[in-house]
């Protein structure tokens, strides 16, 4: 049987996550109060899906997500159903840029291993019949390497950080081949830890290991996941330095990863945040080898519904080229419109604008 191979990611393309409309706030309100069913929550959240991947279609992405309409957070909702791992509420959220976030995490409380009845497996095998053949069904779920965040590892179970990393890695072997099966070509791996590497203070490490010993583990794991991936299966890396209600988590160039993961990691692209002064410049880029993976720059925002000036933005991609070249980048938001389901400070009239602007960009660029 011959294997079509896409080519994603696309020119213009996008993170994943999306406003959630209205309904679907108040559906999982009315679920949560004892309301309506799981089942009734889950036939409204399939009908908004419907309507956002016609939107898509229609705004000219030739990737399309569920807009990660059934989960609560980008992390969490896909990690807690892992054999071995449980969400909970923490004693206190996350802290970004002058706030706080809502108080949930997930924790380690048995040997990890991949859950073949996960809920993210049967969600794709319904979205893509959704998307049918007029677009690539893309499907995101968090880094395995998001489980070497402080507090997740359970030292109890697993004092030996390199034990802990084998099983993350036969853990999400096994996943990606079970979305493989299920039908996905087009993965994205969201990763705010390996961005994090990057910031001043490392914001979350409780491993002992040094940052260079951590940038290393962070590789060995990509890698290890990565290897013997099928040939047809597009595997991307978005390097995230936190979305929360329009804010962020921390700031720093990818200087300090790149000579590392931009040089050596076996994706087909990386997803990278430019959307400001804080992301640095774009000489880390000089790593990504000729002829590597894609590069999509996130040179818009997804933060506010103003339109970036088309001239600014294609003066960066310019910019770019000079380590890296034309026919090797792509264009996105740097980061999804609602990684939880709070989502960022815009409207969805400003998102979809702003979608369809990338769209038309990219073809003035690339035709």
């Amino acid at each position: 049987m011959t294997k079509t191979l896409i080519k994603a990611p696309f020119r213009a393309d996008h993170v994943g996550s999306l406003l959630r409309p209205e309904r679907i706030h108040k559906a999982r309100k009315d679920f949560n109060g004892g309301n309506i069913s799981e089942q009734e929550l889950h036939a409204i959240e399939t009908e908004e899906i419907k309507k956002i991947v016609d939107k898509q279609i229609e705004v000219g992405l030739q990737a399309v997500t569920d807009g990660e309409f059934r989960r609560r957070f980008w992390h969490t909702d896909f990690l807690e159903h892992l054999n071995g791992v449980e969400g909970y509420v923490p004693d206190s959220g996350f802290s970004f840029k002058g706030e706080e976030t809502e108080r949930y995490d997930v924790r380690v409380i048995g040997k990890i291993s991949f859950n073949p009845d996960h809920p993210h497996i049967k969600d794709f095998i319904e979205f893509k019949e959704i998307v049918g053949d007029r677009a690539v069904a893309k499907q995101t779920i968090p880094s395995p390497n998001q489980l070497f965040n402080a507090g997740i590892r359970n030292l109890d179970i697993y004092p030996d950080i390199e034990e802990y990393s084998k099983d993350i890695i036969s853990t999400y072997r096994d996943a990606i081949k079970a979305f493989y099966d299920a039908g996905c070509r087009y993965l994205q791996l969201d990763d705010v830890y390996i961005a994090g590497l990057n910031a001043p203070e490392i914001p979350f490490n409780d491993s002992g290991y040094s940052r260079e010993e951590l940038i290393d583990l962070a590789l060995r794991v990509a890698n290890g996941v990565l290897e013997d991936k099928p040939e047809d299966l597009i595997i991307t890396t978005h390097l995230c330095r936190g979305n929360y209600r329009s804010k962020w988590a921390f700031e720093g160039s990818y200087a300090k990863i790149a000579p590392t993961l931009f040089a050596k990691e076996k994706v087909n692209g990386f997803f990278l945040e430019y959307d400001d002064d804080r992301s640095g410049d774009f000489g880390p880029l000089n790593y990504i080898p000729n002829g590597g993976p894609q590069v999509v720059l996130g040179v818009f925002t997804s933060k506010h519904g103003e339109l970036e000036v088309k001239e600014n933005i294609k003066a960066r991609i310019e910019e770019a080229t000079k380590y890296v070249p034309l026919e090797q980048l792509c264009i996105s938001p740097q980061c999804g419109f609602a990684s939880t389901h709070h989502g960022n400070i815009l409207t969805e009239d400003e998102q979809w604008a702003k979608l369809k602007y990338i769209v038309d960009i990219s073809k003035e660029i690339w035709g």
